[in-house]
């Protein structure tokens, strides 16, 4: 909900903090501690939305929003695979957003990452300003688990969800890059200096997808006096802290349903010659297509006079639109 919220302005006063909707009241108190922090978290929000309408937008359920609590609807309160990817790309938007803010100087709490320095087994000496993920982390691990952890995380909904938060700061953990600067006489590169950055956004989502696109389905068992998460079918074999998990199966997004959260696929572009789920059969549930036709107008056969100009002439053709019924 933080990333809808473009009419409030900087976050920048205790009495802002109370009044954003969506929050816990011990998110309400770290929001007051952390006044610097928030509009980094609002970004980090902002960001994930972005990146998971990117990875999602040739499904049939293409991450959309509302203007309600919660934003994706009853998608997410329910635990289905899709309710796993928005939890796992909220909590690593945080970290990331948080990160980048450090290394930026835009925050007096942290900074570059002062750790990574002295020589490498592999010749160069690290330098510059390494991202400060350790500090991203931790401020996602406080504030966005907080939700969870304070509602005692031993229910099977808590348990995923602290798990799918994990998975996606590991998504940047373990993406993690070195960048390096040449130095030397005409750029010879006599020595170099590098630093660790984290990967694009883009890659955080890529990798996520992936891990939704093999999700696995668990449920509770006790080892011991443990509460933990365990394969569904035992055939499969145990997740690791980077794969998500979902408890439920998910519906499948074909008819409008506001009171879920499912806006439908009716309306929505379809390709006519992909098999895949973004292929007319599969989005449109089989309800069928429209064809429309669509004249665009666009500049070719462009030639450059001397001096000054570029001429082009009017190409015509044929766009055919398909949306499912």
């Amino acid at each position: 909900y933080l990333a809808k919220l473009s009419s409030v302005g900087s976050i920048s006063e205790e009495e802002t903090c109370e009044k954003l909707k969506g929050l816990i009241q011990r998110q309400v108190q770290m929001c007051k501690r952390n006044l610097e922090v928030m509009d980094s978290v609002r970004r980090g929000a902002q960001l994930a939305i972005e990146e998971c309408q990117y990875q999602f937008r040739n499904r049939r359920w293409n991450c959309s929003t509302l203007d309600t609590l919660p934003v994706f609807g009853k998608v997410v309160t329910q635990g289905t695979r899709e309710a796993a990817f928005v939890y796992a790309i909220s909590s690593a938007g945080v970290a990331f957003a948080v990160t980048r803010a450090c290394s930026s100087g835009e925050l007096d709490k942290c900074g570059c990452d002062r750790t990574v320095q002295g020589g490498s087994p592999q010749g160069f000496q690290w330098s510059g300003c390494s991202d400060n993920i350790a500090y991203g982390v931790a401020f996602s691990q406080s504030f966005v688990d907080i939700r969870e952890r304070s509602k005692g995380a031993s229910s099977n909904r808590a348990l995923m969800n602290l798990h799918n938060n994990e998975a996606g700061r590991k998504a940047i953990l373990n993406n993690m890059r070195v960048e390096c600067k040449c130095h030397g006489v005409s750029g010879s590169c006599e020595f170099k200096t590098c630093w660790k950055a984290m990967p694009p956004f883009r890659k955080v989502g890529n990798v996520l997808k992936e891990k939704f696109d093999g999700a696995t389905e668990v449920e509770q068992s006790e080892i011991g006096s443990t509460k933990v998460l365990v394969p569904k079918n035992s055939q499969f074999k145990p997740h690791t802290d980077e794969d998500l998990v979902y408890l439920d199966s998910s519906p499948d997004f074909c008819e409008h349903d506001l009171k879920n959260g499912v806006l439908g696929t009716s309306g929505r572009q379809c390709n006519k010659t992909s098999k895949a789920i973004d292929g007319c059969e599969l989005m449109c549930c089989g309800r069928g297509f429209h064809t429309d036709q669509l004249e665009v107008v666009e500049r070719c056969s462009c030639k450059f006079h001397w001096c000054c100009s570029v001429k082009c002439k009017p190409c015509h053709r044929l766009l055919e639109i398909h949306t499912c019924r």
